[in-house]
């Protein structure tokens, strides 16, 4: 089967049939407003919006927009949470032809104001709690988040190159940019997130967990949820929102490894009923996804899929649709786009790659390859059906005193498949005066109930022996920490690196 058949034959062909690539968010809001117009979009459990309410909506906040008097393409930021205010604004920011960035909810005042004159910010919306946190701006609009006008202004017709939205991102060499994805980029992604296995259009419950301020939390949630017709619930208060999901009863979680451990934990805490009785899928990604994950949740009759993405890629670059049978595998690239691995690093092309990043021409050169390849920096091998593997990250590579580069990543994949580790991260360290190979472990406590502190050490320690048995003497693991504490993580609950 070739990887197109691969997606196109995993949605309903009733489904397939009414879905299609839309190329600009002005052309994406009118579209889903004629198409979904009576069906339920959008709720916070107090009111929820039809397709039709919910666009009528943006068409009045496009209004508000029109009025502060920006120009075209002017950069708008919202300062939210998962609102409903913020999921509007962010469609009627882009339907209305200007640049959206949606800042995340954590900032502090001097990172506001930093980011509002690294971005040249002209309004800002903001949630009412957040605006202690903006009084110190000079030349930026500052605006309630819930502003809304009364009569509403039709989208505007914008081109589907000119820039739609700005993520931050580590990007592909690892200081925080901004990635400028156009309209072509943003909704290829969003077209991306369609493809799942069985019935899409209007079967679904989504909850919007992950921050919109993330690529995977607005492309593969919330745009996804839409796209296909489906309710989206806000979430305003990530614990609050998970202690409502049996009344929620979520038919889909679009989440990352972390919140999926976190799940994992209240279901054996509480039972399965927890989730609310009604999943039937998780898709989870933005960072790596341990096989035991894949089989807690299948033992619970929910159908686990991940993928992999970056925020340049407008976050779906491949999906994995079969994770019991290859629960190592980052799936197969998405229809329509380019793949090449050159030196065993993935490169892709297609109408979903970002523009590059915002006034950062060094860092965008150096993102692209020849004929305008993204070089996502992370080092794949692929088997016989198409299906890829990461096996690590270039600027991550750690140099042997042989000259030999290691990826550290190739050496935490059997921790992972190992139940009773949560998370491991392989590095070097110095010991004795000498630079070796080294592992933090942090361990799934729930695994080692009723055993002691030195009990876990020593699992852990054979952990390491057992699988440095495997490896060549140059590779092998010298230094062992077994962590008591979580690791530092990113904003997708990865674990931080540097």
């Amino acid at each position: 089967m070739n990887r197109h058949d691969y997606f196109y034959n995993m949605v309903a062909a009733e489904d397939m049939q009414r879905l299609r690539y839309i190329p600009t968010v002005s052309e994406f809001v009118d579209w889903i407003a004629a198409e979904y117009a009576d069906m339920p979009a959008l709720s916070d459990l107090t009111r929820t919006y039809t397709y039709q309410e919910m666009c009528e909506r943006i068409a009045r906040r496009r209004a508000f927009i029109e009025e502060l008097g920006l120009q075209k393409g002017a950069h708008i930021a919202v300062f939210d949470r998962n609102s409903q205010d913020a999921i509007e604004l962010f469609l009627a920011i882009t339907s209305a032809g200007y640049v959206a960035m949606m800042f995340p909810s954590a900032l502090p005042e001097q990172a506001v104001i930093g980011c509002c004159m690294k971005f040249d910010i002209s309004a800002l919306f903001v949630r009412d709690e957040f605006a202690p946190l903006c009084t110190k701006l000079q030349g930026v609009k500052v605006v309630p988040a819930s502003s809304i006008a009364d009569k509403g202004i039709p989208a505007a017709r914008v081109d589907k190159e000119s820039p739609a939205a700005i993520f931050f991102t580590g990007g592909t060499t690892g200081a925080p940019k901004g990635a400028v994805l156009s309209h072509r980029a943003l909704m290829r992604g969003s077209f991306n997130a369609i493809f799942k296995p069985g019935r899409v259009i209007g079967v679904h419950r989504y909850i919007a967990l992950l921050p919109l301020s993330h690529v995977f939390g607005l492309i593969a949630g919330t745009m996804g949820c839409f796209y296909t017709g489906n309710l989206m619930h806000t979430c305003e208060d990530m614990k609050a929102t998970i202690g409502k999901l049996p009344v929620i009863k979520p038919t889909i979680l679009v989440i990352v490894p972390g919140i999926c451990d976190i799940l994992a934990g209240l279901c054996k805490m509480y039972g399965p009923q927890f989730l609310g009785g009604q999943l039937r899928q998780i898709i989870s990604g933005a960072a790596n996804v341990p096989p035991r994950l894949v089989e807690i949740f299948t033992k619970l009759g929910v159908e686990f899929c991940f993928g992999y993405g970056l925020t340049e890629g407008a976050n779906l670059t491949s999906a994995n649709a079969d994770a019991v049978e290859k629960p190592t595998s980052i799936g197969r690239v998405y229809p329509d786009q380019e793949y090449r691995i050159v030196d065993g690093e993935l490169w892709t092309k297609g109408d979903n790659t970002f523009s590059g990043y915002y006034k950062d021409p060094e860092n965008t050169k150096a993102a692209f390859g020849e004929d305008g390849w993204l070089r996502t920096g992370d080092l794949v091998r692929e088997d016989e059906e198409g299906f890829l593997y990461i096996v690590g990250r270039i600027k991550n590579l750690i140099i042997l005193p042989n000259g030999e580069n290691v990826s550290p990543e190739s050496l935490e994949e059997p921790f992972y498949a190992d139940a009773c580790v949560r998370d491991a991260m392989v590095k070097e360290v110095e010991m004795n005066g000498e630079k070796v190979i080294g592992i933090e472990i942090l361990p799934q406590m729930p695994a080692f109930d009723g055993k002691s502190w030195e009990e876990v050490e020593a699992y852990m320690t054979a952990l390491v022996e057992k699988i440095n048995a495997t490896l060549p003497s140059t590779h092998r693991i010298a230094k062992v920490t077994v962590r008591k504490e979580d690791f530092k993580r990113t904003g997708s609950m990865k674990v931080a690196r540097n």
